[in-house]
């Protein structure tokens, strides 16, 4: 029989430290969860790791004001945070390393269906038909989900209650945007020719 292994138990207050090492131990806390996630980590989740009274948006801003002068920083993606390389270094990284064909390979038709979804979901298969004059295949749509760019959202409440599509953290992750908020608005998008104007 093998012994049994208890955890022991989490501290999450170290009220034994004084203020100003528990706010440090704090930061290395998230700093840690967020070194170790390969999605954005929400507040909820990071507020597990720190005392109850401690907020999680004061901790973030000091840890990246201490990440300051590091090749990496803390980026706002959604609702939560992640750990990511600053793009200045992105050469360096190339330099040192094969990583692979890391590109997300869409042509410019997938784009703009991706582009469609994001300014008015959630959208069904038809809906998005409407918009473009023609079918989108079940290809198209299983390739941008396969690269998580995309989830089912919601049943329509249309007849046959058919899915509908949204936008997911993969995506804001992938074209560098904190929410679908910082998409661009449409009259930009019609002054350099990726929307027609109706």
């Amino acid at each position: 029989m093998g012994k049994q292994r208890t955890e022991p138990q989490f501290d999450r207050e170290l009220g034994d430290l004084p203020p100003e090492l528990r706010w440090r131990e704090w930061m290395r806390r998230i700093e840690a969860v967020l070194f170790a996630s390969s999605v954005a980590v929400e507040r909820e989740d990071l507020s597990r790791v720190v005392g109850k009274s401690a907020s999680v948006d004061l901790l973030i801003d000091d840890l990246r004001a201490d990440l300051a002068d590091r090749p990496y920083q803390v980026a706002t993606v959604a609702d939560g945070w992640i750990l990511r390389t600053r793009p200045a270094y992105a050469p360096t990284i190339r330099a040192a390393a094969d990583f692979g064909e890391q590109s997300l390979d869409l042509n410019e038709f997938d784009v703009a269906v991706l582009a469609a979804i994001a300014y008015h979901q959630p959208i069904t298969r038809n809906e998005l038909k409407d918009i473009f004059g023609k079918e989108i295949s079940r290809d198209l749509i299983g390739r941008l989900n396969e690269r998580r760019l995309i989830a089912t959202g919601p049943r329509s409440p249309r007849r046959g209650a058919p899915y509908t599509f949204v936008t997911t953290d993969q995506f804001l992750l992938a074209f560098d945007l904190e929410s679908l908020r910082d998409l661009p608005d449409r009259e930009q998008l019609e002054d350099v020719g990726i929307v027609s104007r109706s």
